[in-house]
């Protein structure tokens, strides 16, 4: 079995969902086995430290997960149109697997959740895509063939999947919103299994 890392940061809950319905599609395609994991959250304050086992959801990720997996989803709520600190935070501490070219030509896709329809989900994945292409991935989107794409009114774009979570961080995972984190997982992992 190949690991697709699905790597994530979520503060209330809709992220962490959406990871979780990534990496089914992954699993859908034989062969493929999703590797869940998260990041800790950063303090604005003074540095902090967690333990390294969470008290809940996925273990916190490695540069070692990162370095073992065949291709990797990467999933942040919008911050100001932007990936949520404690992922950025991490992935700028993968300067040695960048200087090794460990990450290049492996696979990779992006996803988000806003709290409203204009909160920057397009950007968010944008900005998350910025690091992978330093690192040489290959980055994949979702196809209009997926044609939740034409009809939803909540999220989903061409750059990766999207959620509208609304403005108390609480509205479900609309079915059109579902179907496509799943085809961004299934998607990935088809394209490993041919480039590998």
């Amino acid at each position: 079995m190949a690991d697709i890392l699905v790597l994530y940061y979520s503060r209330y809950g809709a992220t962490e969902k959406m990871a979780q319905l990534v990496a089914r599609g992954i699993e859908e395609v034989e062969g493929m086995q999703a590797r869940l994991r998260t990041v800790p959250a950063v303090s604005t304050v003074c540095e902090a430290t967690e333990d390294s086992i969470p008290d809940s959801g996925a273990p916190y990720a490695t540069p070692d997960d990162l370095r073992e997996c065949t291709a990797l989803a990467l999933g942040s709520p919008t911050r100001f149109g932007n990936m949520a600190a404690p992922l950025k935070y991490f992935l700028d501490g993968t300067g040695s697997l960048w200087l090794g070219a460990e990450l290049a030509g492996k696979p990779a896709a992006v996803f988000t959740s806003t709290s409203s329809m204009h909160g920057g989900q397009e950007t968010t994945l944008l900005s998350m895509m910025l690091p992978l292409l330093h690192h040489g991935m290959l980055l994949l989107g979702i196809p209009y063939s997926e044609t939740d794409l034409l009809h939803t009114d909540a999220g989903g774009t061409p750059y990766g999947a999207s959620h509208l979570a609304g403005t108390d961080s609480k509205k479900p995972l609309t079915e059109a919103e579902q179907r496509l984190c799943r085809a961004l997982g299934r998607r990935l992992a088809e394209t490993t299994v041919k480039l590998t």
